[in-house]
C-alpha cells in the first residue's frame, strides 16, 4: 500500500432544512470522514468559526478519531451554512457567503509531507484567500492532486476551473459538470478526449446517477460500473462523496481501476441505504 500523505482541502459546513433539521456535512468533509472510517487517517484542511457550530464540528471530529492540526478557527467569520430550501420539491440551497472556510490562511497549515495526494473540490476556493492558500500548498509540496469538480452555482467561473485541470491528476466529475466545463463539443466522448487532449490528467472518472460511472484513462482505455437495480435509495444525498472517498482508497491501496470502481459503487449503494452523507459506525466501513 501507499504511504502517501491524504490531504483533504476544503469546506465544512451544516445544511439547514426548513423543518429545522441541522446536518453537518460538505463534500470534503464528507470524503475526509469516510477516509478516516477506512483507517487511512486523512488530514483534512478547513476552518471554522469560534462559535458553538465550530466547536460541535471539532468535538464530532474528535470522536470519530479524526487529525483537528487542520482545522483553522476564525474569530470574525462564522461556521459554513447552507440553507435549503424546497420549490416544487425540488431542493435549492443558499450557500451563504463569507464563512469561514473561505478566509482558510498558509501560515495556519501544518506540516505537510511531499510525498502526498491532494483533495479539493471548487466551493471552498470561491475566494481569494482560500484560493491563495491551497496556491501555497500546491507549490511548496508539489502533491498529486484529485480534483473532484463539485461545481455550485454561482460560485464557479469556468477560466478558473481551467485553471485547477492544469495540475490534476485525478478528476472525478458528473455529467452535467463535463457539459458545463467543456461546452465546445457536443458529446460526451469527445468532451473527455478533449480535457485528455489539454491537460496532463492520469484518469477521469464520469459518474452517471442511476447508470453508474465510467472511468477514462490517458491511454484511451474505458470501464464502467452500474449498480444493483435491487437498490433501495432512502437519500442520495452524500452519494458522490462515498463514491470519490473509495477512488482515492483504491489509490492509496493501488487497487487497479475494475475493483476500485466496483468498490466504488459498492459503498455508494450503500450509502443510499440510509439517512445522511456519513455514518458513526466503524463496522459500517469494515468491507471496503
Amino acid at each position: 500500500m501507499s504511504n502517501q500523505q491524504i490531504i483533504i482541502f476544503g469546506e465544512v459546513l451544516f445544511d439547514r432544512f426548513p423543518d429545522g433539521k441541522v446536518v453537518l456535512g460538505g463534500a470534503p468533509f464528507n470524503v475526509a470522514w469516510h477516509l478516516q472510517g477506512f483507517g487511512m487517517s486523512p488530514l483534512f484542511i478547513s476552518r471554522v468559526g469560534n462559535d458553538l457550530e465550530g466547536e460541535k464540528i471539532k468535538q464530532t471530529m474528535k470522536d470519530w478519531g479524526m487529525d483537528l492540526s487542520g482545522i483553522q478557527t476564525d474569530r470574525q467569520y462564522p461556521t459554513g451554512v447552507v440553507n435549503v430550501q424546497f420549490k416544487d420539491n425540488e431542493p435549492h440551497y443558499d450557500i451563504v457567503e463569507n464563512s469561514a472556510y473561505d478566509f482558510m490562511e498558509s501560515a495556519s497549515i501544518p506540516y505537510l509531507s511531499k510525498n502526498s495526494i491532494l483533495y479539493h473540490g471548487s466551493l471552498a476556493l470561491r475566494n481569494s484567500a482560500s484560493q491563495a492558500t491551497i496556491d501555497s500548498i500546491k507549490k511548496n509540496i508539489s502533491p498529486s492532486i484529485f480534483l473532484d469538480v463539485n461545481l455550485r452555482s454561482p460560485h464557479w467561473h469556468l477560466n478558473s476551473i481551467e485553471s485547477l485541470l492544469s495540475g490534476t491528476s485525478w478528476l472525478k466529475l458528473n455529467e452535467d459538470e463535463l457539459s458545463l466545463i467543456v461546452p465546445q463539443e457536443n458529446n460526451t466522448q469527445n468532451r473527455i478526449q478533449h480535457l485528455f487532449n489539454h491537460y496532463s490528467l492520469t484518469q477521469i472518472t464520469l459518474t452517471q446517477g442511476k447508470a453508474g460511472a465510467t472511468c477514462f484513462t490517458a491511454d484511451k482505455q474505458h470501464y464502467q460500473v452500474s449498480p444493483s437495480q435491487n437498490t433501495v435509495v432512502v437519500d442520495t444525498v452524500g452519494a458522490g462523496d462515498a463514491f470519490c472517498s473509495v477512488l482515492i482508497l483504491g489509490i492509496l491501496k493501488q487497487w487497479d481501476i475494475s475493483t476500485t470502481l466496483q468498490r466504488a459503487q459498492e459503498f455508494a449503494s450503500k450509502i443510499v441505504k440510509i439517512q445522511g452523507a456519513t455514518k458513526f459506525d466503524r463496522s459500517f466501513y469494515q468491507d471496503c
